[in-house]
């Protein structure tokens, strides 16, 4: 009795001893030690270093040569690449279904076509009813407006171009209308990244294969070629008349900047699309609106947008890169420029539709006194969306339908057993294949203290360590006594979250030094966290290879220059189990061990529940899978040993 007793006591004692190390513990982890601005400041510096900017104009020969190798290299190295390649190869179909009444003036011809195989998209081509001779085409596009082709403003704006002798296509844009769904999800196309595969090819096919469609018709003028859109149709707009040379006029409304200016101001920070990997390595936005000359060229922009992308910090610096090339190219007459004051708000209404219309007469209908750009009234022919839908194929893909198609046969690394000596041989090939998958890089550190205190025989010591003249990373290092192992512990919740699992290292005996590497915890950016890490990959870094290599100069910090390792890796949480993973593959002297808690089976668990980029935008590095699955990446880690715990995607 006196046994069990005293037995009871002693558990107590231990539990509450326990809670009073968490309560001395806890406070300490959530104490700030790099600041709540600093990995913002980092980060925008950062990217910002990172954009190409204009090159020195000398000749109108070597601007036309540079925008031709742009246009390649953006085409070659960025939008197709992996399967993107076969799908630019095959042959575009077309099926045209039924015409229906439009109004005075014009009918409406429905129809669709594959932008890729497999993926159809709906559209609607505005037909003039007197057709003489050869006449202009004009692509209509449209942002992140979920009623999509069928938006009021998107509908009279063909009208109207219908109605002066223009015909219009009308495209559904991926995700929105008749292709609202959470398989179409611009987040989900970073699904196709992580296979090796361009997510922005979808986007460019459906608007050239649009181009393809119009051109192809009998009545079209080659000379007389149209793309506008508002937002995200602005951004299409760029994109495909810049790298499109057959677009001879554009008019992108409230739909882009600069990268730069984008890294100063939070409302243009662009979606998947808008920032596609590797986009920033060849060029700028900047590059891709000075690359509309000597074509006609309208931007639009609003004063007081609401949204997006507003007059005052957009403008301008598009214009310092565009203006000097349209003079070079002896087209200063071909740029023009509107700021939208009526509403003001982020639209394609009315004031900015007439500028186009002006633009359109003066560039496709020169000396034609009897062209009117005053806006012919339209609503009453606005028709609701269930009467301009297309029928679509029930098995119709979509982004992550591609997704989990390629993934099937992912990764590509040899799959025969490894013997002991066949291991080391393969680890080194594919280390190195690995760093340059993930952009590793090679961090000196700079240590500082940041603080210490001593709590009964706790010792808690703060540090900020500075990787290079990039980053700064918080850590804080835990110690009873004298420790004989140093665990580096990294968590998904960053190191506020750790305070237990500390605990139980310390009482174990264990030195631990918790870390908060790029996006989590302290280090997590305080203002469009995702956006921004989607701007680190269109530079041409990844996020997964930053951590992963703030992870490995931290071990080698502590391994080196502290003498405490080499050390036991600790990550909890199915992100921090992957770059834990990737640091421990990565660097095979520093970090002795791994165990992972929480762990992720497979990279194929993020496309099986349809996870985006914006709940998890490290873990969609580009090419990843289709070269590295988890178990690859922690065989790189043999023969050091690995404990696993995992847990399904939530």
């Amino acid at each position: 009795m006196k046994q069990s007793l005293l037995s009871v006591t002693l558990l107590f004692a231990a539990v509450f001893c326990a809670r009073a190390q968490t309560n001395v513990l806890a406070p300490l982890l959530a104490r700030d030690i790099i600041g709540p601005n600093l990995a913002l400041a980092e980060v925008q510096a950062y990217t910002e270093d990172r954009v190409p900017l204009m090159p020195p104009l000398k000749s109108a020969a070597e601007w036309e040569k540079e925008a031709t190798r742009l246009r390649r290299e953006a085409l070659d190295e960025v939008i197709f690449r992996g399967e993107a390649r076969a799908w630019r190869e095959a042959k575009t179909k077309i099926e045209w279904l039924d015409t229906i009444p439009g109004g005075p003036g014009y009918s409406i011809r429905k129809l669709r076509y594959e932008a890729l195989p497999g993926l159809w998209v709906p559209a609607l081509l505005y037909v003039p009813e007197k057709l003489s001779g050869k006449v202009p085409v004009h692509l209509a596009v449209n942002g992140h407006d979920g009623v999509g082709k069928a938006a009021p403003y998107k509908q009279i704006r063909c009208i109207n171009l219908a109605k002066r002798g223009v015909i219009s296509l009308n495209l559904e844009w991926l995700g929105m209308g008749q292709l609202r769904s959470p398989g179409f999800g611009h987040y989900s196309m970073n699904q196709l990244d992580l296979c090796g595969t361009s997510g922005i090819a979808p986007f460019y096919l459906a608007m050239s294969r649009g181009l393809d469609l119009l051109l192809a018709l009998p009545e079209a003028d080659p000379a007389r070629v149209a793309v506008s859109g508002l937002s995200g149709g602005g951004w299409q707009t760029i994109f495909i008349s810049s790298l499109d040379t057959r677009v001879t006029l554009a008019n992108p409304v409230a739909g882009y900047s600069s990268f730069r200016t984008r890294a100063r101001n939070f409302s243009d920070l662009g979606d998947s699309e808008q920032t596609p990997s590797d986009l920033a390595t060849v060029v700028d936005y900047a590059h891709l609106t000075a690359m509309l000359a000597p074509r006609g060229a309208l931007l639009t922009y609003n004063a007081k947008d609401n949204c997006c992308f507003a007059t005052g910090h957009a403008l301008q610096p598009l214009l310092d890169a565009a203006q000097p090339v349209f003079k070079l190219l002896k087209a200063d007459a071909k740029l023009r420029w509107h700021n939208n004051h009526v509403p003001g708000t982020h639209n394609f209404e009315q004031e900015n539709r007439e500028v186009l219309y002006r633009m359109v007469g003066d560039n496709f209908f020169p000396g034609n006194a009897k062209f009117d750009a005053k806006e012919i009234p339209a609503e009453s022919e606005v028709k609701k969306a269930e009467e301009l839908n297309v029928p679509l194929p029930a098995d119709n893909l979509d982004f992550n339908k591609l997704a989990l198609a390629l993934a099937k046969n992912l990764p590509r690394s040899d799959s025969r057993p490894l013997t002991p000596a066949t291991l080391a041989k393969w680890q080194q090939t594919q280390r190195g294949f690995l760093g340059g998958v993930v952009r590793a890089k090679h961090y000196p550190v700079s240590a500082e203290l940041a603080g210490r205190t001593t709590t009964n025989d706790l010792t808690v010591t703060s540090w900020r360590l500075k990787l290079g003249d990039a980053w700064t990373v918080p850590a804080v290092e835990l110690a009873k006594g004298t420790p004989l192992e140093t665990v580096l512990l990294v968590g998904d919740g960053g190191r506020k979250t750790l305070t237990a699992d500390a605990d139980k290292l310390l009482a174990e005996g264990k030195r631990v030094v918790i870390v908060d590497p790029f996006y989590f915890g302290e280090s997590r950016i305080a203002q469009k966290d995702f956006l921004f890490a989607l701007l680190v990959a269109a530079v041409g870094d990844r996020p997964l290879g930053l951590q992963a290599s703030q992870l490995t100069a931290a071990a080698r910090w502590l391994s080196g220059e502290r003498k405490l390792g080499p050390v036991k890796l600790v990550g909890i949480g199915p992100r921090a189990s992957v770059f834990a993973t990737v640091a421990a593959a990565l660097e095979e002297k520093a970090i002795a061990s791994l165990e992972l808690r929480q762990s992720l089976n497979s990279l194929r668990e993020l496309i099986e529940k349809n996870v985006g980029v914006n709940q998890q935008p490290e873990l969609f590095c580009f090419g990843l899978l289709e070269q590295f699955d988890v178990p690859q990446l922690r065989a790189l880690v043999a023969p050091r040993p690995v404990v696993i715990e995992t847990v399904p995607v939530k």
